[in-house]
């Protein structure tokens, strides 16, 4: 196809997306109204579900599909990123320097680091109570266990992460969601259909497989970006290209 042609054709591709959008911002509720179907149905069924967090029913309940689809994104962005930044054949690892860090900055991460892990977990656990749930928990967690590099040095969060185990806890949290999905398929339902007990409305352990749900994205989310963050990690501070063996300079 020639340039002319690619022009044109997109050209008629921009023309009939703006009259599109256009026909569906105009057919829009205007702002201010008191009629909100999508908003009335979404906290129905909440309530229904006996899930407190009206997003959280919406993610794990409602949508649950479309949440499996976002936790496969980052799922795949994991898989790619480690295969694409695995080490190469003129490369090699090099022990890395320690860092000089302040020692009002270690006593300032040495508090942080535990509280904010265990506002990841509360997070996670809580989810289908109030604001959160597994992606917003899962990013805290990662947040505090890195917060060791910013205190500390490299060397510190090397040896207190295990990627080893994070790497089958992406991969099983993962799995988990698509697992707690066939759970409807036994139950004779449809596929993430939420189908466990809903128990009493307002506890933790309400909203039937909501808080399960939750709990698979948080682990996969937590141990997902810990691994990404070490992949880049690992190729700022420790691989050397054989070029630069010599003069000790970090790529």
């Amino acid at each position: 196809m020639s340039r002319s042609a690619r022009i044109r054709l997109f050209w008629a591709a921009a023309v009939v997306f703006a009259v599109v959008y256009t026909l569906a911002c105009t057919g829009l509720p205007h702002f201010g109204t008191t009629v909100h179907p999508y908003g009335s149905r979404a906290v129905a069924a909440s309530l229904r579900q006996r899930t407190a967090n009206v997003v959280s029913s919406i993610n794990f309940d409602q949508r649950a599909l479309d949440t499996l689809g976002e936790e496969s994104i980052l799922f795949a962005s994991v898989l790619g990123t480690t295969a694409l930044l695995r080490h190469a054949r003129d490369e090699r690892v090099g022990r890395p320097r320690a860092g000089r860090v302040l020692p009002s900055t270690r006593l300032l991460g040495l508090v942080m680091v535990p509280l904010t892990l265990l506002t990841g977990v509360y997070i996670v656990a809580h989810g289908q109570l109030s604001p959160g749930g597994g992606f917003q928990g899962g990013v805290i967690l990662a947040t505090g266990l890195h917060m060791v590099y910013v205190a500390a040095d490299y060397l510190v969060l090397k040896r207190i992460r295990p990627l080893g185990v994070l790497d089958v806890a992406d991969a099983c949290g993962a799995g988990a969601f698509v697992a707690l999905g066939f759970a409807g398929l036994i139950a004779g339902a449809a596929f993430l259909q939420n189908v466990l007990p809903l128990g009493t409305f307002g506890e933790i352990s309400s909203g039937g497989l909501v808080p399960l749900l939750n709990a698979a994205v948080g682990i996969e989310v937590g141990s997902g970006i810990i691994v990404l963050l070490a992949s880049f990690l690992d190729q700022a501070v420790e691989v050397r290209s054989e070029t630069d063996s010599g003069s000790g300079e970090r790529t």
